[in-house]
């Protein structure tokens, strides 16, 4: 198999994370990145700070300097720090350090876009794989907190793809027909063993308290349901109009690996 990139995309609780895994366990030389690393193309869960802001959170946390230090890449005039690796008990360290992240509209749209493309443009990896690098974060930032309309979006991606030509890369997207039954799904499996679930209020909450969510009165199960309909809509809009010949679509968890290995040689 040629040494292609590969972007696994999908809806949450597509199955992205057990497609990454049987992947690594067939090609092991492959680099994974995964929600959380540090990446050379994505900040999903990585504070993104300058180097005053930096200096303040170490003052903040002496107890975790050296965890913090340890978590935190320089690039470029900025500190990238994979905070969500840490763990520690101090109260509010995580949801303090969320709000560095360049996501949830912390950014006003021309300087994240900045950021995204910038990073995309300097990448030219061999035989790396990317979960939720592509679309997932970004497209949720772009349609829930800075409430880009769908055609927006879509020449924001054809900025992508121009910067991309030429780079070896495939999209593998793992398409989810029923997404009501693909949360109810999930719900269980992210639940503690007493039945507390864990993933689906801060899902719920995520989407409620977005700008677009509270403009379009999205709640409880039925409006996360109502923005990942939109969502599933736009991605395959843009796979269509923009990426078509770079995308592989499997089935949601309905895909044989021999298959998926047939159609990447």
């Amino acid at each position: 198999m040629e040494r292609d990139n590969y972007f696994v995309e999908g809806l949450q609780g597509a199955g992205k994370s057990t497609f990454v895994h049987k992947f690594s366990e067939q090609f092991p030389d492959y680099k994974i990145f995964r929600e959380g690393d540090y990446s050379p193309v994505e900040l999903a869960w990585c504070a993104y700070c300058t180097e005053e802001e930096y200096s303040g959170i170490l003052e903040e946390y002496p107890a975790l300097e050296g965890e913090i230090k340890a978590k935190t890449i320089l690039e470029g005039g900025h500190r990238i720090i994979c905070y969500t690796q840490i763990l520690t008990d101090i109260l509010d360290f995580h949801r303090n350090l969320e709000k560095f992240e360049i996501y949830n509209g912390n950014l006003e749209r021309a300087a994240f876009e900045e950021v995204v493309l910038g990073r995309y443009a300097k990448w030219n990896g061999r035989g790396q794989v990317f979960e939720c690098s592509v679309f997932q974060n970004i497209v949720e930032n772009q349609m829930l907190y800075l409430q880009m309309t769908d055609d927006e979006i879509l020449c924001f991606y054809r900025k992508l793809k121009n910067i991309l030509e030429g780079k070896p890369y495939k999209i593998i997207y793992l398409d989810v027909d029923d997404i009501a039954a693909g949360i109810t799904c999930i719900r269980k499996e992210r639940s503690d063993e007493k039945g507390n679930e864990l993933w689906f209020p801060l899902m719920v909450r995520y989407v409620e308290e977005s700008p677009y969510g509270k403009k379009h009165a999205l709640a409880g199960f039925e409006g996360l349901i109502c923005h990942l309909a939109r969502r599933r809509a736009l991605e395959h809009r843009i796979m269509e109009e923009v990426f078509k010949g770079r995308v592989i679509i499997f089935k949601s968890k309905g895909y044989r690996m021999e298959e998926v290995l047939m159609q990447l040689r």
